[in-house]
């Protein structure tokens, strides 16, 4: 009666549920902003640094990042189950040694071979490693009453370091040129601008290190509160991962047999055809890491804050996703998916039109405010700027519904134990997102947004809408053959 009588009350104590958590919820958040900024900074260089310091043209470039993109993904359903065995604490450790060599190497290396076999893609294994240890983190440090809105705090806090990760993409653009370079006494004298860009996000990575040893060993977060479980013969063993092939022997048996339990449980194939779904939203903001970088620079010139321009969504989602989460908790996560992703898919298709009609908001208060005081423009406001804005705002909108819930649907069904196995096939999505950047996006950015010669843009953008509408087309559609019931929601 009281909360009905006290509807603010009620609705901020909605975000006062995570008072009291336990610390090792708040060092995830911590590990995730840092975790984050460090991947986005090197998302949106890689492309380029491929293109400008390799030669390589824009589909090899494009395939290469979908081959490393794929490897990622598919080493992540790998160590899902991994990390259930040896246990979360020593997997993120692992996980960081590894990204920490590979950008040394991509930062260190002029020659390609030894920057993609020993950096490119030993870092798609690194991240591989702390993607489904975060998500069973945040389950396995907080309580039922918690959990939802933990999630939708991860999903705002990753966008913290995604927001980082623009405007610091930007500024290293700006202070270097585009392809200027940076003086440094190690790796020959001087390093590119997208070199220097890994070497942020190396500095970025090591902050990860102190993080992580805070986090306690054995802690286990129920609703009766903070257990701390003794190490299982198999974990003691582990004590020294780096050199215990007894314990390596056992978790790679135990991983086989976690997968292979997996396809044996009916939920998996509905979850499966649900994530598959969801890979074509996806793909939306595959292209926004990969091809709109290139597409920003060659449409506005170098330079172009395009950093800034994408840190838009990450500034909505910071504010909106945990407010949202917050209002839509007695919702199913099958119902808010499909609402979002309705929002997200229709949010493209402002990219496919013409750019005509955006001058009037460009040469007003809007768009003077957008060029000169957000990005730190100067002369007038080039019209797309606006356009990108507003796609931008929409798919954000839409990604608050969604998106934070795609991890919970995972989360929320998982059996008992296997919590980072279900969380590590919610990156399904990714798997088949990437594969159509390194061939649809890479097609259409040779065809319609060239390097030189004549552009047409608005055709790319209207070809990934189309192709990200298949995502609410088919949760609708399919909706009762796909959908699983989630504990404590309604049907």
């Amino acid at each position: 009666m009281a909360a009905t009588q006290n509807p603010v009350a009620n609705f901020l104590g909605k975000f006062t549920v995570l008072n009291g958590a336990a610390r090792e919820l708040w060092l995830t958040f911590a590990i995730k902003i840092l975790n984050y900024a460090a991947y986005k900074v090197t998302t949106l260089t890689l492309v380029l640094w491929l293109s400008s310091d390799f030669g390589y043209s824009d589909q090899k470039a494009l395939g290469l990042v979908a081959a490393w993109s794929l490897s990622m993904t598919i080493v992540t359903l790998m160590v899902g189950s991994l990390t259930d065995v040896i246990g979360l604490r020593k997997t993120f450790f692992l996980g960081v040694w590894i990204c920490l060599a590979a950008r040394l190497v991509m930062v260190a290396a002029d020659n390609k071979w030894l920057a993609l076999v020993f950096g490119l893609f030993p870092l798609a294994v690194g991240e591989a490693l702390g993607t489904p240890v975060l998500i069973a983190a945040v389950r396995k440090f907080s309580t039922t009453q918690q959990r939802s809105m933990a999630f939708s705090i991860a999903y705002a806090i990753m966008n913290v370091g995604s927001f980082a990760a623009g405007f610091l993409f930007d500024w290293v653009r700006k202070s270097l040129g585009e392809h200027g370079h940076f003086s440094i006494p190690f790796f020959g004298g001087e390093i590119s601008t997208y070199r220097t860009l890994f070497l942020v996000s190396l500095g970025i990575e090591l902050l990860l290190l102190p993080t992580i040893w805070f986090i306690r060993r054995g802690v286990e977060v129920t609703d009766d509160g903070v257990t701390f479980v003794a190490a299982t013969k198999t974990k003691a063993v582990a004590g020294n991962f780096f050199g215990a092939f007894k314990t390596v022997e056992h978790s790679v048996k135990e991983t086989v047999r976690l997968l292979v339990g997996l396809t044996r449980q009916q939920v998996f194939y509905r979850l499966v055809a649900f994530l598959l779904l969801i890979a074509f939203l996806k793909l939306i903001f595959m292209q926004m890491d990969f091809v709109f970088p290139k597409f920003g620079i060659r449409e506005l010139g170098p330079g172009a804050p395009v950093g800034r321009l994408w840190a838009i969504n990450s500034l909505i989602a910071i504010f909106l996703v945990p407010i949202i989460g917050a209002l839509t908790q007695r919702f199913s996560a099958y119902r808010m998916v499909t609402l979002g992703a309705i929002i997200s898919a229709g949010s493209v298709f402002i990219m496919a039109l013409p750019t005509a009609w955006f001058q009037l908001l460009a040469d007003g208060f809007y768009g003077q405010w957008l060029g000169h005081h957000y990005l730190g423009l100067t002369g007038a406001v080039h019209p797309y700027y606006v356009m990108i804005s507003i796609f931008v705002i929409a798919l954000s909108v839409g990604e608050a519904f969604y998106s934070p819930r795609v991890y919970e649907y995972a989360s929320a069904i998982a059996p008992k134990g296997q919590e980072a196995s279900y969380g590590a096939l919610s990156y399904i999505p990714f798997l088949l997102a990437k594969l159509l950047i390194g061939t649809l996006s890479a097609a259409l950015l040779t065809r319609y947004c060239p390097a030189t010669g004549e552009r047409h843009s608005e055709m790319m953008w209207l070809f990934v809408a189309l192709t990200a509408s298949i995502a609410p087309l088919g949760l609708i559609a399919f909706r009762k053959l796909i959908r699983v019931r989630e504990a404590g929601r309604e049907k």
